[in-house]
């Protein structure tokens, strides 16, 4: 989906939907670290998201974002851990969009990615990245999350 045909979309009152990537890494003991990045605009911290692409499945779609956008690859978990809305910036406007977010256990950092020069990227625990997120329910989503045992089918 283009920007462009966003508010196209919203102006008929639809949700637009993204895919979003929740990568994690298993710490010392049991414990779980959150990878969150910086937005390009705002500096806030996010998740590697994007639109859904032609031809990809979604988690294929959510890899390729981790990678540009975070510099990290994994294995995508099948089942998405969960949703969450936010209002995303346009031209002249904010459009709605619902973020589909399938957790993604990080195996590589690459030191070299496509968006490495526009955006930080830092490791936080679960209760850090809740509490650094605007999303509330991305927030409850950190906070909550439980990896499985599930490998990528």
């Amino acid at each position: 989906m283009k920007i462009k045909n966003a508010k196209k979309f919203t102006r008929k009152g639809q949700l637009l939907n993204q895919v979003g990537a929740l990568p994690y890494r298993r710490g010392d003991g049991h414990s779980i670290e959150f990878l969150l990045l910086t937005s390009r605009g705002t500096q806030r911290f996010v998740i590697p998201k994007g639109w859904q692409m032609k031809g990809k499945s979604d988690r294929q779609a959510v890899a390729l974002e981790a990678k540009q956008e975070a510099g990290v690859t994994g294995q995508v978990k099948p089942t998405p851990v969960g949703a969450f809305q936010y209002w995303k910036r346009v031209k002249n406007a904010f459009v709605p969009i619902q973020v589909t977010v399938y957790a993604l256990e990080v195996e590589a950092e690459l030191s070299n990615w496509k968006e490495r020069g526009q955006r930080q990227r830092r490791w936080l625990t679960s209760q850090q990245a809740a509490s650094l997120v605007d999303e509330p329910e991305l927030s409850s989503l950190i906070a909550s999350f439980q990896p499985s045992d599930q490998t990528a089918g």
